[in-house]
């Protein structure tokens, strides 16, 4: 498989695994309770939960076989490509504030992409 489609991968899977914690996570609010039984009967009934954890396990095999084909000094840096696509979807779907200097290291670390990508 081609590096940036196993990028493409990586960076889709590793975004909705956020996307859907960070979602949940607010949906559900403070947990208070920290019992064993408690918190697996919370988090096994949250179907977003489930999600996240299926998403980050495809991008983290994305990522090992994108190991398999890639040096690491190009794989970290280019699946770096999750963070501009958090922070962009944070602000639109999580109505979350993003501060200009987060703004500035988005748009550092999409040129550091697209440096790699020459």
């Amino acid at each position: 498989m081609n590096r940036w489609a196993l990028i493409a991968i990586i960076v889709g899977a590793t975004v909705a695994s956020d996307m859907l914690q960070s979602w949940e996570m607010k949906r559900q609010g403070e947990v208070t309770d920290f019992r064993i039984d408690r918190l697996l009967g919370t988090l096994l009934g949250k179907l977003p939960m489930i999600a996240s954890v299926v998403f980050l396990a495809i991008s983290f095999y994305a990522f090992l076989a994108l190991l398999q084909i890639a040096d690491l000094s190009f794989a970290v840096p280019a699946t770096a490509l999750s963070i501009v696509a958090e922070t962009i979807l944070a602000r639109i779907l999580l109505r979350e504030q993003v501060t200009p200097a987060r703004w500035a290291g988005v748009v550092l670390v999409a040129i550091g992409v697209w440096f790699l990508a020459l």
